[in-house]
């Protein structure tokens, strides 16, 4: 998990899903937090500054997201804290691209740990960039939505904007 004393900045946005708040350090952004229910805390000791470039650029680009401009990666840098695993685990969910979906074992095979989709799961659910890192388009082997730090919820919005997902 970040050190949240190495946070630069935040800034709280709107968005279809709720209030999000991102937060960025010198090197690039760091969290995005939904409302509720999250794994970080929404309450950051960190001046709000929406102009920050890091905060600037992810709320930019989410906005071309929301309005339909779905890009293959977002190119926000990102300044991600967690054990080489998740971070191997985050990295291949940027692999998964818009519009589509995989599997918690499937990323478990990619990172090459193939027994443990488990832990996989685990990575996925502690990512802190929900959205830039698409973890909301990782579904169980059976094809139904489980676990995602926002809500079951929002995973189905997000994966129905991207049309991965059919009503």
């Amino acid at each position: 998990m970040i050190d949240t004393r190495k946070l630069v900045a935040q800034a709280r946005i709107d968005s279809p899903v709720g209030p999000l708040t991102l937060a960025a350090t010198d090197q690039g952004l760091s969290l995005l937090l939904f409302d509720e229910p999250v794994h970080y805390g929404t309450e950051l000791d960190v001046p709000v500054d929406p102009g920050q470039r890091w905060l600037a650029q992810a709320a930019a680009e989410l906005d071309d997201y929301w309005d339909g401009r779905c890009p293959a990666r977002f190119e926000v840098p990102l300044d991600l804290h967690g054990t080489a695993f998740q971070r191997a685990v985050w990295r291949a969910l940027l692999d998964v691209p818009p519009g589509h979906t995989s599997t918690y074992g499937a990323i478990a095979r990619q990172v090459g740990a193939p027994q443990a989709s488990r832990a996989a799961g685990a990575a996925i659910g502690r990512n802190p960039v929900a959205i830039i890192v698409p973890c909301h388009r990782i579904v169980g082997s059976d094809g139904s939505l489980t676990g995602f730090a926002g809500g079951l919820k929002r995973k189905g919005h997000l994966l129905q904007h991207e049309g991965a997902l059919l009503v």
